[in-house]
């Protein structure tokens, strides 16, 4: 039940953030995202749902990406500037 919470409490948070019209706000749905996904594969885990797990895999490389794109190139390209 506790990791429902925080599957919600991320997984909502970061699909918010995500969809906002200020780009500082955006760039944090990736870390949000990402700290939803150990709730996410723990939960799939338990309940024994493989499918739900194999995609935990590809929501996490994606929600990896933005950290990517948005925190570490960002900041690299900032340093360049």
């Amino acid at each position: 039940m506790t990791s429902q919470i925080f599957i919600a409490l991320f997984g909502v948070t970061a699909v918010t953030l995500s969809q906002s019209t200020v780009a500082v706000r955006r760039r944090w749905a990736s870390i949000f995202g990402l700290l939803g996904q150990p709730f996410w594969f723990y939960a799939a885990w338990q309940s024994e749902q493989w499918g739900i797990f194999a995609l935990c895999f590809l929501y996490t490389l994606s929600w990896g990406k933005g950290f990517y794109a948005n925190w570490i190139a960002a900041s690299a390209a900032q340093g360049e500037a």
